[in-house]
């Protein structure tokens, strides 16, 4: 079970996809007091991983304070930035609190169309920057790419970019129109290349020793299946099942794309939430409508259940970029 709490709404970049639409400190964020019983409620919950990420996670002054604590109480931190902000000092001082991993978003290997999609010239070296200096002190770290119709022939040439690099996974995350995202969903992928794109994927990672994992695509493990490859995971779509969200001020949602909040922890525990939400408790029944309700691999894939909420206004309907719908003979 893994949890991700968007320390901030602070950022340092202005990307195109944000699903945070990040930018500026947001109002009534989480203090240091709320955010270490926060963290308290996610251990009693079960949780065994937290992602800090954001906005720009190493833009909140109490990070490491908040790192530190989450490490002494059991939790497992690991990180989602974009990487710009990591220096070798601030590599060393992660780890010293306990960061355990980070995942640094890159999604070219032209680090001209990177900048340009995350809104800062100078974005992609920097990023490299901090992958060296995690790799220089033994933090480890896996690249993040966000994958559009731009950079949809290169997805493999930027996994062989992070094994050169050091990297211990390169997870591949596929478009969900929300945030300021919405504003680019027409340079999204469509579910013919998605479907292609998630078979790239898991032929390339017989190729090599890091990890390559499609994210927000949970047609792949229906594809692993197919193809007879062991994976480690065992499902596709996790939102409310075994992973959440909770934003800046405290809003818990079952995933960062499914923007429908079950609950705020200034107003309800985080435990209770959890256990309790009625929005948690209806995915968690898998009671899905159209093919996927029908599907036979329902049960390890789960559809994206935020893009069905976008283009259907009903989290629960048929995931609109799968193929393959539950069609006998395929």
């Amino acid at each position: 079970m893994l949890v991700s709490w968007n320390t901030t709404n602070a950022c340092n970049l202005y990307c195109k996809h944000c699903y945070r639409n990040a930018g500026e400190t947001a109002d009534k964020e989480l203090n240091t007091s709320e955010a270490k019983n926060l963290i308290n409620e996610i251990v009693k919950s079960g949780f065994k991983i937290m992602i800090f990420s954001g906005g720009e996670p190493l833009m909140r002054k109490d990070i490491y304070e908040l790192v530190e604590y989450a490490s002494q109480q059991g939790l497992r931190p690991v990180f989602g930035t974009n990487g710009t902000l990591i220096t070798t000092e601030v590599a060393q001082k992660l780890k010293e609190v306990g960061s355990k991993g980070m995942g640094i978003s890159l999604d070219s290997t032209d680090k001209y169309k990177h900048d340009e999609f995350r809104g800062v010239s100078g974005a992609w070296e920097k990023a490299v920057n901090g992958m060296r200096a995690c790799h220089e002190v033994g933090l480890p770290f896996q690249i993040h790419t966000t994958v559009m119709d731009w950079n949809y022939n290169e997805i493999e040439k930027l996994t062989d970019f992070a094994v050169s690099e050091g990297a211990v996974a390169h997870h591949v995350f596929f478009l969900v129109p929300t945030g300021r995202a919405v504003n680019i969903e027409e340079e999204s992928l469509k579910a013919t290349q998605y479907e292609s794109l998630l078979h790239r994927l898991l032929e390339k990672q017989k190729e090599v020793s890091i990890e390559v994992k499609p994210t927000c695509a949970p047609q792949f493990m229906r594809i692993a299946s197919q193809k007879s490859i062991k994976m480690r995971f065992t499902r596709g779509c996790i939102a409310g099942i075994s992973y959440c969200i909770i934003n800046p001020v405290g809003d818990v949602q079952p995933c960062a794309y499914l923007d429908i909040p079950a609950g705020n922890i200034r107003e309800t525990s985080f435990s209770k939430i959890w256990n309790n939400s009625e929005i948690f408790k209806k995915l968690r029944s898998m009671e899905y409508s159209g093919g996927c309700g029908s599907c036979r691999y329902k049960d390890i894939c789960g559809g994206c259940r935020a893009r069905a909420y976008f283009y259907h206004g009903d989290y629960m309907a048929e995931e609109p970029w799968c193929l393959y719908h539950g069609r006998k003979g395929y």
